[in-house]
């Protein structure tokens, strides 16, 4: 290792390299069109969360009275917002670049994006009309200038900041700024912003909706007499931390709910403007809105709230889009029979969107009939919009079930809907925990418990992802369904936790954060440090979303230096640097981003004869590790362990959408071999090839 030389890649910026990665699929023309613009609005997406989040939280820390505490490699926290600001500069102008070429190639494809100067008659009587109709009645306009108070501007809408000039007329004598008036308007969000006009000759015509509203300004100022008026897009981003009031007579619903409804208060931590607005107009707005020198100030283009490309309108263009999977059937386990019965002596694991969600609904939906069962535990974090889980466990709960359900209130930017539920559930007779106090329960487990001759048998399942009908058609995720005593029996412990939290137990074959998580695995690395001293076959292989604790990081390149063969596989954030002579040699890292978001946790330790596998709501982050409850589950059923190895070494071979970790954060495509390897479409493959298998 050279003198000097970096351990790790500080957080803020591997988060934003991920985010590049992304931006590389809206960029990648092998990828289809509209498709392209849907990455485009996910790479807009996750730079709002990113400044609602991590950029506030490094913030808090520039302004705190220990703000020369050094940050990672030595950074203090003003500098690190710097570079950060300076990075997304950078990485807007290129979203920009690549939105413009979209837009021509759509063009190509007889598609066209217009905005209120490219329109013609018949065009602009439709939008007349669709906004008398449709936009006017929901539309918010406030004339600021003689406000007492600034109104309160919502985190992440997109609104046009009004430059009003009144005619001189009596008022000759003031000044064009004496005859200036400002206001805003807020776009709704509950119209969809892109709006189709009518076909003509063959072509499709789309128009934002902000122009929709500026062909309209005259109507909507018609009471002032104006010389001149112009509209800038501009939107601001909130600190999205929760504070709680410590008011013992609240209970923690209302907290969180208080809490939820002051975010739309918090620290303003982010201003994107149209680069385009007039001086004065800025000015106005960066005043009123009260925007500190230590806030990210950012010039873009015309349009903001690009994240709402995710909803882009597909036009009957299935040519243009790559579609959702059509999932496949498990082996050996039928939707049409019972599935209690069926894991009974068997485990099964579901793979999706590759396989079916649908077995896990149909799981809860059984259990909520069957006249033997006699409770249900579910922990709950992100939930569908329409959840058909919420359904069941209503349904159980109306069947004499015992319903227990953990529902995670601060599941960020879900707290909402999660308040909602829990409220219907509560009135549906369910028994809801709210957590344990200081810790978020990250975990995905349920078991339920039936009465079998005079015993209790318990079935269940852990994942790693959300139990989210919705989700489960993009994210890759496995689910392991079991009735294998040694495992439901500490699933059912960690609900014994949640109940009585001051008492921790003990779990022979789960692995459960806070406690514990750390301990085990950093037994099983030091496992395969001992067999590589004595000259074993040693090898981690290790997928996650994310790898930033360093103690974990600095575990991993003690392995290394002991000879152990480590693979990570790291979707997002990597803080470990590979291939530093003396520290990582031993250790490869790639990113995979492509159609479906990787989101599966996979720990394998061992060689493939002797290897100890681990599914996990957890990732090698800090917080999940210390500060969160997950749970890690191991994998004894043999053939599981081999479709897991196998699911490994085929995204592995990936040499399609895949990246290297590296230092200097380049985000450089792998390249293996001449024949094309794209391991989302290779791992669909192996699992249909498994059922012509069977068949």
């Amino acid at each position: 290792m050279q003198i000097n030389q970096p351990k790790y890649i500080d957080r803020e910026k591997s988060w934003l390299a991920f985010n590049e990665r992304v931006l590389q699929e809206a960029a990648d023309r092998t990828v289809p069109l509209l498709d392209r613009l849907r990455f485009l609005g996910i790479f807009s997406n996750n730079l709002d969360e990113f400044f609602r989040v991590r950029y506030a939280t490094v913030r808090r820390i520039s302004i705190a009275k220990n703000q020369g505490k050094k940050l990672v490699n030595g950074v203090d926290a003003k500098t690190l917002l710097q570079e950060i600001t300076e990075i997304v500069i950078k990485l807007q102008a290129k979203s920009l670049e690549i939105l413009n070429e979209i837009e021509t190639e759509l063009q190509n494809e007889g598609i066209f994006i217009v905005d209120e100067t490219q329109v013609n008659k018949d065009q602009i009587e439709f939008i007349r009309d669709f906004f008398t109709h449709k936009v006017s009645p929901t539309l918010v306009t406030i004339i600021l200038n003689d406000l007492d108070e600034f109104p309160i501007i919502r985190d992440s809408y997109g609104y046009l900041a009004i430059k009003l000039v009144k005619k001189s007329g009596e008022d000759s004598h003031k000044s064009i700024k004496k005859r200036t008036r400002y206001a805003l308007i807020e776009i709704p969000a509950q119209i969809n912003r892109f709006v189709e006009l009518p076909k003509k000759d063959g072509k499709q015509y789309i128009i934002m909706l902000d122009d929709v509203i500026r062909i309209n300004l005259d109507s909507i100022f018609s009471i002032f007499e104006f010389e001149s008026i112009s509209a800038h897009m501009i939107k601001i981003t909130r600190d999205a931390e929760l504070d709680f009031d410590s008011d013992l007579h609240k209970s923690f619903l209302e907290k969180i709910s208080n809490s939820v409804r002051d975010r739309r208060v918090g620290e303003v931590v982010r201003f994107v403007y149209d680069s385009t607005i007039d001086k004065d107009t800025l000015d106005f707005f960066l005043e009123k809105i009260d925007i500190e020198a230590v806030d990210s100030i950012i010039p873009g283009g015309r349009y903001h709230n690009r994240r709402d490309y995710m909803s882009f309108p597909n036009l009957g263009r299935n040519d243009l889009t790559t579609g959702k999977i059509q999932p496949l059937p498990v082996n050996g386990l039928s939707l049409q029979s019972s599935v209690l019965q069926q894991i009974k002596n068997k485990d099964f694991l579901i793979h999706t969107p590759f396989q079916s969600f649908n077995y896990i609904v149909k799981f809860l939906r059984e259990a909520a009939l069957d006249p033997k069962v006699t409770s249900i535990k579910i922990t709950l974090y992100r939930l569908a919009k329409n959840s058909q889980i919420i359904s069941s466990l209503i349904n159980a709960a109306k069947n004499g079930k015992q319903v227990t359900v953990q529902i995670e209130l601060q599941a960020r930017f879900d707290e909402t809907s999660n308040i909602n539920y829990a409220e219907i559930m509560q009135a549906e007779g369910i028994k809801l925990i709210f957590g344990v106090k200081g810790l978020k329960v990250h975990s995905k487990i349920c078991v339920v418990e039936r009465l079998e001759s005079k015993k209790i048998k318990r079935y269940g399942f852990v994942s790693t992802g959300n139990f989210n009908e919705s989700t489960s058609s993009v994210y890759t995720d496995v689910t392991l369904l079991t009735a294998d005593a040694r495992i439901m029996k500490e699933v059912n412990k960690v609900f014994e936790f949640f109940e009585v939290n001051y008492k921790i137990y003990r779990y022979k074959d789960l692995i459960v954060s806070p406690h514990y998580t750390r301990l085990k695995f950093t037994k099983l690395i030091d496992e395969q440090i001992e067999k590589a001293l004595d000259n074993k076959p040693a090898m981690i292989r290790l997928k996650m979303n994310s790898l930033s604790d360093y103690k974990m990081i600095d575990k991993l390149y003690d392995a290394s230096r002991a000879g152990v063969k480590i693979q990570l596989i790291v979707r997002g954030i990597c803080c470990l640097i590979p291939g530093i002579p003396g520290l990582s040699d031993n250790i490869e890292a790639i990113s995979i981003v492509d159609n479906l978001l990787e989101h599966s946790r996979i720990y394998i330790f061992g060689t493939d004869e002797d290897a100890k596998i681990y599914i996990s709501s957890a990732d090698f982050m800090t917080r999940n590790i210390d500060e969160r409850v997950e749970v890690s589950c191991p994998v004894y059923d043999n053939d599981i362990k081999t479709e897991l190895i196998d699911t490994f070494k085929i995204y592995w071979k990936g040499n399609v959408k895949v990246r290297l970790h590296s230092e200097r954060l380049e985000n450089r495509y792998r390249r293996l071999g001449e024949e094309r390897f794209k391991a989302q479409d290779e791992l669909y493959n192996y699992y249909r090839n498994k059922i012509e298998v069977v068949l």
